[in-house]
């Protein structure tokens, strides 16, 4: 994967984002809760980004910013590959009315537009980080589902496995054995994909005030609470919507180069 340079783009992006968020505690300069009598300070030794409405320094905001945004996009996604992938892989390996009661389920979820379906949920349960987490995931299980199930379907018709069931192998051993790890791959593609859309679901949801509430510190929120200070301090608004753009772009990007490495007759597509 790192031989393409959009690859190689993307996972230099995403690592960075990845490791300020894992080294937020450390690489931030203050703490990011922690008001001064310096309102929306210019960039400066003190406060590498300035400071925002209530003195608090922008730079560590941002860096706890992408912890809060990558724990609740990376919580939704592995739910949402876990839970959609296992109703994909029953529903493709048994078929029959199991396959059509279950893929009908997911088409009714597959009918309304992911952040729509998300909002509604957060709407319905109320704003919190758990609330958030459980909307997105439900948004993309059908979209795990319809690619594990079509994966699945193929599978099973390869040689090595029409032999296993001649030989009398248990469905368990078929699953786990044969089908498995040839569905793993465009799981993995996909799931990097949906991360990059996660944290866009996540901070339009902080932006609406549905998602992660203030103070703690999300590139949504920040972008909500900028708003009212565009036109004295328009640099509020600029740091967590490029902080955004990055993240989108290197996961993007990633995923991209993780698909042509994972299955080369896709490079160049999509």
């Amino acid at each position: 994967m790192a031989r393409t340079k959009t690859g190689a783009i993307g996972l230099t992006l995403g690592g960075l984002v990845a490791m300020g968020a894992l080294l937020a505690p450390v690489l931030a300069p203050a703490d990011p809760l922690a008001m001064s009598p310096r309102r929306l300070g210019l960039p400066s030794a003190a406060a590498w980004l300035g400071t925002d409405q209530f003195g608090r320094d922008l730079l560590s905001r941002l860096l706890f910013g992408a912890r809060s945004s990558l724990i609740v996009s990376l919580s939704a996604v592995t739910l949402a590959a876990g839970i959609g992938g296992t109703v994909g892989f029953v529903a493709g390996y048994f078929e029959g009315r199991l396959d059509h009661l279950l893929m009908r389920a997911v088409d009714v979820l597959m009918a309304f537009p992911t952040l729509l379906l998300a909002l509604a949920v957060v709407a319905t349960l109320g704003a919190s980080v758990p609330n958030l987490i459980a909307a997105i995931t439900l948004a993309y299980i059908p979209i795990f589902s319809r690619i594990v199930r079509g994966s699945v379907l193929s599978a099973k018709q390869n040689d090595f496995v029409q032999a296993s069931r001649a030989l009398g192998a248990r469905d368990a051993r078929i699953m786990a054995r044969e089908i498995l790890p040839n569905v793993l791959a465009p799981v993995v593609v996909q799931a990097t994909f949906n991360l990059s859309t996660a944290i866009m679901i996540e901070a339009a949801l902080s932006f609406l005030g549905l998602g992660v509430q203030p103070p703690t510190p999300s590139w949504g929120t920040m972008l909500s609470e900028a708003r009212t200070f565009m036109e004295l301090d328009p640099w509020l608004a600029v740091a967590p919507g490029t902080a955004i753009t990055i993240a989108v772009l290197g996961f993007n990007l990633f995923g991209d180069g993780l698909r042509d490495a994972l299955d080369p007759r896709l490079r160049g597509m999509g």
